[in-house]
């Protein structure tokens, strides 16, 4: 079993070759996408190191495998696909919890269709997964420094590229109607409702700004909206004038707007209505709090509650 980025990289291509060379009406044309697709998942991980491909243990002796190290007499084991996709998210700012969802919706099909006896593929026709998947393509072979091209060939990529294009397309032509509506509707009423909207969404924008909402200005009416999203990547961790202060990244997946109304799910609505900007989640706390310190005047308090808690165990391993 190898976990290096090369081979893995080299067998995605592969699986997705004789993904093309089937019929894409066939059941099989979505099984390879699926197998190639976590292959390719998995490359993207080894990039950044093998390691992470390997299951945890407390022994380490997955992780000494992927270090060369490990014992010829125990097994590789790696972590299961959602892991792969999990972290992916976590680690790659260029895929998107889209290109999750998109992922595990394939994966989930791949599952029933080798581990049971459904007909998974032949009930899930490529027309309602091909862009999606043409799409997290596209963002794991960015992350390996890739491309289309250099994943499918040019002929592949061509089709991938069009697809991809008129999606984004109809994807524009909704969310600009969605935010029209929303706009004419806004519009219309008298300016006393408006502001007094206008001023309430303000208020419940700042209360959001503190469970790790992101404030907006809504496209349709331009009051006050808020975004949600999945934090990734590293934690920043800084001391600000004796607090000590966690900042980390977030990938938007939602706007919300209480003024008139407007929703946007997912990144690619998001990016349309130019609200697509990844941003940054900040939380202060003091020393105790983030330490988990106790003050010697509340010792007593703590050492009496943790004894009646029956909580004194000893482990000798």
């Amino acid at each position: 079993m190898s976990w290096e980025k090369d081979p893995l990289w080299a067998k995605a291509k592969l699986y997705f070759q004789n993904a093309f060379n089937e019929p894409r009406e066939e059941p099989t044309f979505g099984l390879w996408c699926s197998l190639g697709l976590e292959l390719l998942g998995r490359a993207a991980l080894s990039s950044i190191s093998p390691t992470l491909l390997a299951e945890p243990d407390r022994d380490h002796k997955y992780l000494l495998h992927a270090l060369g190290r490990g014992s010829e007499r125990i097994p590789k084991k790696s972590i299961s696909t959602s892991q792969v996709f999990g972290l992916c998210v976590d680690l790659f700012q260029e895929f998107s919890p889209d290109d999750l969802k998109m992922c595990m919706a394939l994966i989930n099909r791949r599952n029933e269709e080798l581990h049971s006896g459904g007909a998974a593929f032949s009930a899930y026709p490529h027309g309602q997964w091909i862009a999606g998947f043409y799409k997290a393509c596209e963002s794991l072979a960015t992350i390996l420094g890739e491309s289309l091209e250099s994943l499918f060939g040019e002929d592949e990529a061509t089709v991938a590229k069009e697809i991809l294009a008129e999606d984004r397309n109809n994807i524009k032509q909704k969310v600009q109607g969605r935010i029209a509506s929303h706009r004419s509707v806004f519009e219309v009423k008298p300016e006393d409702i408006r502001q007094t909207a206008k001023d309430n969404a303000e208020k419940e924008g700042k209360k959001l700004a503190y469970s790790g909402h992101h404030r907006a200005l809504c496209p349709a009416c331009q009051c006050t909206g808020t975004i949600k999203g999945k934090a990734f990547g590293k934690e920043r961790i800084a001391d600000e004038e004796g607090y000590v202060v966690v900042r980390q990244p977030v990938a938007p997946t939602s706007f919300t707007c209480l003024t008139c109304g407007l929703k946007l799910e997912g990144y690619a609505e998001l990016e349309e209505a130019n609200l697509g900007e990844y941003y940054t989640h900040k939380v202060s706390y003091s020393p105790d709090e983030y330490y988990g310190l106790i003050h010697p005047d509340d010792l007593p308090e703590h050492v009496e509650e943790y004894l009646s808690s029956g909580m004194m165990e000893y482990d000798n391993e």
